[in-house]
């Protein structure tokens, strides 16, 4: 391992970044310096701006990926080697704005009726009734679930920040009959080697279910996250709290769902949406 390599790994480390920054970062500065053929320490400003051109012009990659080297790198040249700025006229593509094939609540009932597999089902269920990230649902200890108090603890989720979700009285006993079925002792959801599943274990009974299910909509397992948001915003809840459930750093990203669902209001809308869902597909 180069000292460079050694000096940015300490940096990521220092700043608390999750292991999927650092591997997308370091690929970012290791693909730079393969096409470069030098050291990233010994480049220019006109390097750099070549090097983008080459990823926008020739090798057309999509606007995320651009980005994603893009801040990589820029990471390197003003956190690792003390560049005032990294200030390039290469113009990044812009990022398509797209409305997503949105899940309405009998979609998504159908998609869990699908789901014949009841560990599997669980999963898929949670993802919906408190709006989680894949990686975070594979996370889940069954420590973290509070009955009591009827909360979801998520420990270190995107931005390694820990949060807590309600748990409507539906999903909460749900999860007790899962509980009695599978009876977990350690990770709520484990796999054969007693450790969490793998995210393509459960994509693909997502992308199974919903085939089975006769939804043809786009978009993978986040699809249930973006319902969930939805949803609860049609329901009422207030975009504020919303921020704070589904783990936003910004309150930007929250407000994309407000374009998407037209008529949104304000207040202390309903949380129990899988209880909603019953109702709708009764």
């Amino acid at each position: 391992m180069t000292p460079l390599r050694q000096r940015m790994i300490a940096a990521m480390q220092m700043r608390g970044f999750s292991p999927r920054t650092h591997a997308s970062y370091l690929a970012a500065v290791r693909d730079l310096a393969r096409f470069t053929h030098r050291s990233p320490d010994t480049l220019g400003r006109a390097d750099l701006q070549g090097y983008f051109e080459h990823l926008v012009i020739e090798r057309r990659l999509a606007p995320a990926s651009v980005r994603l080297s893009y801040n990589g790198i820029r990471f390197l040249y003003i956190q690792v080697l003390a560049w005032p700025a990294v200030d390039l006229d290469v113009a990044l593509p812009k990022r398509p704005q797209r409305i997503p094939g949105l899940l309405t609540r009998a979609e998504v009932a159908a998609i869990l009726g699908a789901c014949a597999n009841p560990r599997y089902r669980a999963m898929l269920t949670v993802c919906y009734g408190c709006g989680l990230r894949l990686s975070e649902v594979l996370a889940l200890r069954v420590s973290d679930i509070d009955g009591e108090r009827r909360l979801l603890r998520i420990e270190q989720g995107k931005g390694a920040k820990d949060r807590l979700v309600p748990l409507s009285p539906t999903l909460l006993e749900a999860l007790r009959a899962y509980w009695r079925l599978y009876r977990p002792e350690d990770w709520l959801f484990a796999g054969r080697t007693g450790g969490p599943l793998s995210p393509t274990v459960l994509q693909k009974a997502y992308t199974r279910a919903k085939h089975q299910a006769g939804v043809t909509k786009d978009g993978g397992i986040h699809a249930l996250r973006h319902a969930y948001a939805t949803h609860q915003l049609a329901a009422g809840l207030q975009v504020e709290r919303l921020q704070r459930l589904m783990g936003h750093r910004s309150i930007q990203t929250t407000l994309r769902y407000v374009h998407w669902v037209p008529g949104a209001g304000d207040g202390d809308g309903p949380l129990d949406l899988i209880a909603r869902l019953e109702v709708s597909h009764g």
